[in-house]
């Protein structure tokens, strides 16, 4: 039988947890979530198992993140199956405060990224996103003073920018990105998955195959903006309501021409009803 986790709730409570860690010696790694956990979470516990002794998975839907007209209060919560498949990871500790122990009363403080943060991907469509995700990760890395911190490619623009920020403020831990779980046919796994009808989920995989179709014709030296214009249409195609497909620089995000201006990362954002879904490829 798996054994349960550490849940703390309190400040003091995580830290007085963590000082018996590293008073035994031990390296810490943190896997950031907002819960309604998934193998893709399965899988940076155990990339996070793998670089340190002990594994911390905060738990916390960052209201933040969301604007007034996005999905907060019906996000997935489902704290007692995290919680199982926690405890079947092996993970250490949970830290799972709440909205008040977050931003307590008087809070005033927050982080505005640029960067990455302003490429015109994430940020064009929630430009409210970022300045809550770096607000909430750096408060996260400070509480858990991790050595590591593991995030999904999934959510690329994220990592980048996460990345950056942990660079910028010289926060002594290594942000580690991890590779993108997809179901058989291909979808991303994401929480948000839950709200695709039948048919919206049997729709949903065109969207990482025409990602993987696009890099494979720029990788045979077709035209950056030819592709990206076919892809466009193809998604549109599928039924679906297209927010962006792009190229861009693997690490800066700006728009590229062709090959020759750095390594290409290709990511798309679309939606299928109210269901919005993020994917990118390496090219």
């Amino acid at each position: 039988m798996a054994r349960a986790p550490q849940v703390h709730r309190t400040v003091p409570a995580l830290r007085r947890a963590l000082e018996t860690f590293r008073a035994a010696g031990d390296r810490i790694a943190l896997v950031p979530t907002m819960g309604a956990l998934h193998a893709g979470h399965r899988a940076l516990v155990r990339e996070a198992r793998r670089r340190a002794r002990r594994v911390v998975v905060s738990i916390f839907v960052n209201p933040t993140q969301f604007a007034p007209n996005e999905d907060f209060f019906s996000y997935p919560r489902s704290f007692a199956a995290d919680l199982k498949l926690l405890g079947d990871a092996k993970a250490d500790l949970i830290w799972a405060p709440t909205t008040k122990v977050m931003y307590p009363e008087g809070f005033a403080t927050r982080i505005a990224p640029e960067g990455a943060a302003l490429a015109g991907l994430e940020d064009k469509f929630r430009p409210h996103f970022f300045g809550g995700v770096t607000t909430v990760v750096a408060k996260l890395f400070l509480q858990t003073g991790p050595d590591f911190a593991l995030f999904g490619e999934k959510d690329y623009q994220q990592l980048r920018v996460v990345t950056q920020m942990a660079k910028d403020l010289d926060l002594p831990l290594k942000v580690v990105g991890v590779k993108t779980v997809r179901e058989k046919d291909g979808l991303a796994m994401s929480s948000r998955n839950a709200y695709l009808s039948a048919a919206q989920r049997a729709a949903a995989p065109a969207l990482y195959r025409v990602l993987r179709q696009s890099a494979a014709r720029i990788r045979k030296r077709e035209t950056i903006a030819s592709v990206i214009a076919d892809g466009r249409r193809e998604i549109a195609r599928a039924g679906f309501s297209l927010d962006y497909l792009e190229a861009r620089h693997a690490l800066t995000l700006q728009p590229v021409a062709t090959r020759k201006d750095g390594p290409i990362r290709l990511l798309a954002a679309a939606r299928l009803g109210e269901t919005r879904l993020i994917d990118n490829v390496s090219v």
